[in-house]
């Protein structure tokens, strides 16, 4: 019987320890409620602990950073340009006592930061025109830029507007009083995403694509120019190389014709009568063939040469003539 009663007490026991024991890791942190209220100070650093079992209750919070991702909304800036506006943030638990009293869990702290945070990202978006929104520096913009912005900033090139940097964080700013009372930090708040509502975005891209065209239509003309230009250097190029060349023919046609006249002449002072015969008979060959007929006197200067030659067929007297 004692024995039985020594095995009843160990086993009790253990379940005593086992139910009344629990370890904290790094991530965690432990708010000890006893019958439903707080008691004791949070434990937050890692290790095993002791509570009373079945009394007292061990409510666990994360204590690395967590994230919260708005919803997208409809939002109009200062300049009465309507956009969507997409935000995220980063928090964390840093009294988990004050959690637990206000917002009790993660699901009612992911509503309280829904409320303040986009109530914060709609007061500060619609203070500032739509480029204070999108841009850090008034640099000067290129085309495309110009027509999707719709907004020419005329403040001085350099000068540092704005800026979304410093609208997130006059975001962050002016929620975090309102979480602390909620026992979180609220560690970070940038816009993920930022863009034209569906009946803007239609006339932005039209207006985006007819730039483009101009863009493209003056690169296109631009190009069509150089090439008429190319086009007139290479015939202004060929003309004169053509005349320059034509220019050495002619000097060289006329430097042959001159020694070809030197040679002549030089051969017609050596034998002018044999010079005549090379040349009449040069003409013999140019002004007569089988083709040709010829009606001469015979004492025609045409023929001097055939006169006197004694050959069949040349020279013999006709029936009725005398030589």
């Amino acid at each position: 019987m004692r024995l039985k009663i020594t095995v009843a007490v160990v086993i009790v026991g253990l379940i005593v320890l086992y139910t009344g024991a629990y370890t904290i890791d790094e991530t965690e942190q432990v708010v000890i409620t006893q019958f439903g209220r707080p008691i004791g100070e949070p434990k937050k650093e890692p290790g095993l602990y002791f509570k009373i079992p079945v009394i007292q209750q061990a409510n666990y919070f994360p204590k690395n950073l967590l994230d919260w991702d708005g919803d997208p909304g409809q939002i109009p800036t200062l300049d009465k340009t309507f956009i969507w506006v997409d935000t995220f943030a980063r928090w964390k638990i840093v009294d988990p006592l004050l959690f637990f009293q206000t917002v009790n869990n993660v699901v009612g702290a992911l509503a309280r930061l829904d409320d303040i945070i986009d109530s914060a990202v709609r007061n500060f978006v619609t203070s500032y025109s739509l480029i204070e929104t999108v841009r850090s520096t008034n640099r000067e913009l290129d085309t495309f830029e110009i027509v999707a912005v719709e907004i020419k900033d005329t403040r001085p090139l350099g000068e540092v507007i704005m800026g979304r940097g410093k609208i997130t964080k006059g975001i962050l700013e002016q929620a975090q009083p309102k979480l602390s009372k909620f026992g979180i930090e609220l560690v970070d708040v940038k816009i993920k995403r930022l863009n034209y509502v569906e009946e803007v975005r239609k006339s932005v891209y039209g207006r985006m694509i007819a730039e483009r065209k101009q863009v493209a239509e003056k690169f296109r003309s631009e190009g069509m120019g150089e090439a008429r230009k190319i086009e007139g250097e290479k015939e202004k190029a060929l003309k004169q190389i053509t005349s320059e060349a034509y220019r050495r023919a002619q000097e060289v046609k006329g430097k042959a014709d001159a020694e070809a006249t030197l040679i002549y002449a030089q051969a017609y002072g050596k034998d002018p009568e044999f010079y005549s015969f090379l040349e009449t008979l040069e003409l013999y060959k140019k002004a007569i063939d089988k083709e040709s007929t010829l009606i001469l006197s015979t004492d025609s200067e045409f023929l001097k040469y055939f006169k006197g030659y004694q050959g069949e067929g040349f020279g013999q007297d006709l029936p009725g003539q005398q030589r």
